[in-house]
This record gives C-alpha cells, sequence and structure tokens, in this order.
C-alpha cells in the first residue's frame, strides 16, 4: 500500500458548519506500519444494566457532529442522540452524553466507565472487537470515495484511483482504512494519506469540500447529510457494500447488550431470503430526518453563517446572561433550565397554567400582569428570582448540593423536597446530600412512603432525571463555549447556532 503520514502544522483545524463540525487541534500521529486503537484502558470496568438502572442514567459516548450529536438553538439534536434517548426514555433512564474530547479514545472512555455506549456509525472491525464488543447492527451503509470538486475527471473505479496520483486521505483507526487494506490483499494498492486519529469523517469531508485533500471515504448516509450544506463535493466509487452499524459496549454488560439488543431488533430486522434491512416508523423518520431527506439539516447547519441577533447557545444568550449576571448567578446554568422546561420557546404554556420561557406560575410570581409574563426579560427575571430564593435556601451547603436541591425545588416544590429529606433522614441518611434525598424522591412514588409523607405523592423519578439532564446540557454548553473561545483565539470561525429552522 501506498501510505503516507500526514504531518499537520500545529494550529487547529475548525469547520464551523452551525453548531456541527468541531476539527480540533491534534498532533501528528507516530509513523508505524501498523496505526491500532491505541487503547490504555484494557480491562472494563464492572458496570451493567442493572447497576445503570439503580443509577439512573445511561451513558452515550459520541463525537459532535451533524449525524451524531449537535445542539439547534440549546436543544440537543442528531441521530444516535435521538435513537438512545427512545430506548433510554422507555427504560425510565436519564440520557447523559459524553463529548469524545481532544486526545481522548472512545475505548477507553466506554472500558473506564465514564460512558456505556458508543454511539457512533461504527461498523465492527477486528480490531474493534478486541476491545469491545458490539450490540446486533441497526444500519447497513456502503463506503464511498468522496472527491474535491476541484480533482479534474475524477476515477470512477477503485482500480482507476489505484492507477492515479490521488490520495486518500483517511484516520488510521477508522474501518475505511481496514478496507482499504483488504483492497490492497487483492492487488489494488491505493495511495493513503492517514490523519490523526481525533478527526472525524464529516472533518475530512469538510476539509476535501475546501480542497485542502484530493479525496477522502465516508459511510454513504454521512455523505448524504453532508453534501447538503457542503459545497465540493463528488461522489467516487464505492470500497464496500452493506457494512453493518452497532452501538459498542463493554465485554462484560452482557444484560445491558441483552436490553439493547432487543430494542435493535423492536426497529431494525432482515426479513426473507433475500435478507432486506426492514426497519421501524421510527427509525426511518430518523434516517430520513438526518441522511435520506436531510434538507431540513441544512438549517441547522450553514458554512458561513450570519453573525448578527445569533447566539452561540440560544437566541437568547444575551439576554439571559444579562438577568443572570444581576443575581449573580451562571448564566449557563439559566439556559440549561429554559432548555429544560421550555426549549427555549417563550409562548410555552403547561397544562397547570405556568408560561414562559421558565415555565412561572402566575401564583406564584411578584408580577401583577400575568400577560406580562410572556415577555422574555420579565419571565426570566421571574425565574432567576425564584431559582435564587432556592438557591438562598440552601447556601449552607456545598455548590454541587446546593444547586441540585434548588433545582429539584424548582421543579417539585420545597414541600416535597422537604418530605424527601425527612424519609432520607428516617433511613438514617444525610438529607443534605442529593444522592440520598434523589433516592428518597424516588420512593414517594410508592404508596408505602408517600401515604405518611406531608405532601403526598411525588413523581420523584421526573425531578431526579430533571435535575440531572440540566446538569449534564450545562456541562455541554459549558464546552462548546470553550470550545468557541479557543477558536476565537486562534482567529478561526465561530461555533455557532443557527435559529431560521420555520
Amino acid at each position: 500500500m501506498k501510505q503516507h503520514i500526514s504531518r499537520l502544522p500545529g494550529a487547529y483545524l475548525l469547520a464551523a458548519l452551525g453548531m456541527g463540525l468541531f476539527l480540533h487541534g491534534c498532533g501528528a500521529p507516530e509513523e508505524s506500519g501498523e496505526p491500532g486503537l491505541d487503547v490504555s484502558v484494557t480491562e472494563p470496568v464492572e458496570r451493567d444494566f442493572d447497576a445503570i438502572r439503580e443509577d439512573g442514567a445511561i451513558r452515550m459516548i459520541t463525537r459532535y457532529s451533524s449525524n451524531t450529536y449537535f445542539l439547534h438553538q440549546g436543544i440537543e439534536w442528531g441521530f444516535e442522540y435521538e435513537f438512545v434517548k427512545r430506548f433510554a426514555d422507555e427504560h425510565d433512564l436519564a440520557l447523559e452524553v459524553v463529548i469524545i474530547g481532544e486526545e481522548e479514545n472512545p475505548y477507553d472512555l466506554l472500558n473506564s466507565g465514564e460512558g456505556d455506549l458508543i454511539a457512533g456509525n461504527y461498523t465492527k472491525t477486528a480490531e474493534r472487537r478486541a476491545v469491545v464488543d458490539f450490540t446486533r447492527p441497526y444500519n447497513l451503509v456502503n463506503q464511498l470515495v468522496i472527491y474535491s470538486g476541484a480533482v479534474e475527471d475524477p476515477p470512477q473505479t477503485v482500480r482507476e484511483l489505484a492507477l492515479s496520483d490521488i490520495p486518500v486521505t483517511i484516520r488510521s483507526n477508522s474501518s475505511y482504512y481496514h478496507h482499504i487494506r483488504d483492497l490492497q490483499d487483492e492487488g489494488i494498492d491505493l495511495s493513503v494519506d492517514l490523519v490523526p486519529n481525533d478527526f472525524d469523517t464529516e472533518s475530512l469531508l469538510f476539509d476535501v469540500s475546501q480542497n485542502k485533500y484530493q479525496a477522502t471515504v465516508a459511510d454513504d448516509n454521512i455523505f448524504q447529510a453532508s453534501v447538503k450544506y457542503m459545497e465540493g463535493l463528488a461522489q467516487g466509487p464505492t470500497i464496500t457494500e452493506h457494512d453493518t452499524i452497532a452501538w459498542a459496549i463493554r465485554k462484560n454488560a452482557p444484560r445491558l447488550k441483552e436490553e439493547l439488543n432487543a430494542y435493535l431488533e423492536d426497529h431494525f430486522q432482515f426479513r426473507g431470503e433475500d435478507r432486506e434491512p426492514k426497519r421501524s416508523l421510527f427509525l426511518d423518520i430518523l434516517r430520513e430526518r438526518y441522511f435520506d431527506d436531510s434538507e431540513p439539516l441544512a438549517d441547522y447547519y450553514s458554512p458561513t453563517p450570519e453573525l448578527e441577533n445569533e447566539g452561540i447557545i440560544s437566541p437568547y444568550d444575551d439576554l439571559i446572561q444579562s438577568v443572570a449576571d444581576s443575581a449573580g448567578l451562571d448564566w449557563l446554568m439559566v439556559a440549561s433550565i429554559v432548555a429544560q422546561e421550555t426549549r427555549f420557546n417563550p409562548q410555552s404554556k403547561s397544562w397547570a397554567g405556568a408560561v414562559g420561557l421558565m415555565q412561572i406560575l402566575p401564583r406564584y410570581s411578584q408580577v401583577e400582569d400575568s400577560t406580562l409574563l410572556y415577555d422574555e426579560e420579565v419571565n426570566l427575571r421571574e425565574g432567576v428570582r425564584i431559582l435564587k430564593e432556592h438557591l438562598d435556601h440552601y447556601s449552607y451547603m456545598d455548590s454541587t448540593n446546593q444547586w441540585a436541591f434548588s433545582l429539584a425545588a424548582y421543579n417539585a416544590g420545597q414541600g416535597h423536597l422537604g418530605d424527601a429529606r425527612r424519609l432520607a433522614i428516617d433511613q438514617n441518611k444525610n438529607p443534605n446530600k442529593w444522592e440520598n434525598v434523589s433516592d428518597a424522591l424516588l420512593k414517594l412514588m410508592h404508596r408505602t412512603y408517600y401515604r405518611n409523607a406531608r405532601h403526598g405523592f411525588c413523581r420523584g423519578i421526573e425531578t431526579v432525571r430533571y435535575v440531572r439532564e440540566i446538569r449534564n446540557r450545562y456541562k455541554i454548553y459549558k464546552n462548546v463555549i470553550a470550545m468557541n473561545e479557543q477558536n476565537r483565539q486562534q482567529s478561526l470561525p465561530s461555533i455557532m447556532g443557527i435559529f431560521n429552522l420555520p
């Protein structure tokens, strides 16, 4: 195989396609004949499905991209995110997202227990199987050569490509690399440029569209999604057909594998003698949304977005920051609450009568004219005032517990939270520790416990999930802000949200 190792300059690469593409900084890999997965964690932790259920959350490891997970108007989207979220919801679990960071290895994150599954459009390879297990498949893909539009008369077969001087730029830890090696065994010696493993397929596609590289390889579904908002890409020959896509899990998690496989079987099966794939309606909708007919996805991303009047997290970034700062609160936490409450919809009204961005109940508001609560600034100031009262109430706690209790009180009210704390005391547990009170909140869903509570039944699972999801989203918001600041300092394009969906 004609193989080259690309040695990149120290500057980081970035493609800001809306909120979706991070082509981040990387050093050059070591030259070797057999680049591998470079794992450092060889023994997986003990954390199977029973432990996940007891914890109340399943953690998805993924990359930040348009086909896996991204933020739009501060809300989580992405094919993998929505598909895993459905599984989590069916099992009354919160979904925590672990974004693979710079210089982080997804297999190490999995086996160390930072996450429970890798959901990133992964094909099964022998090298990956050596360190992780896989679920049953949930998709079939073809792997395609993708050319820069600047390449004149691009080869239309892999044999023609092998005879050309066009190098194919890929990662050494990708399944594409292994399939190209299979072609070498067949006597088709493609020229290959290897880039560091912290690139992803979408970032390489963007570089090819900008003519930084002449060609790369991508799964057909990723290409179909990317070409909607990237210009300058041309489809070439197929490297391999009908590769199966699955989620990666720890080898010592048979119960999790069983549960995930049962879920996936409901949504994807091979039927008939021809083994044609049959998908559920839900999976078909996701495929249409993100891949097959992804014109709407182009509205989430733009290579040249307009900066004016747009925020990094939401359309209300400046207003949220101003109101939060005036109360001495972290504006990203307030933004995460707004995302949880109303998905940044100022006209939202709940069945209980709570209105506006932060779902204020008029009877608890200090605003005399309740119609003013639909005003974004008025509503935010009321929500922040109430939140600040909760924070002041728990000011004797450390910051982590103070925020957890305050978020729980904002959601369920001080009455139910008081019941949960008294129940924790009855069980000889510290009522000032969130893990103890969150467990008590779950118990208050059962008659044995809530019949003696002052405020009766509490759907504690909703409150526990509310706290968990807000805190997890807050961490993601912080990462997005940090990435944006890093790119600004390096005079690279900003990472931003696009708010032009109908």
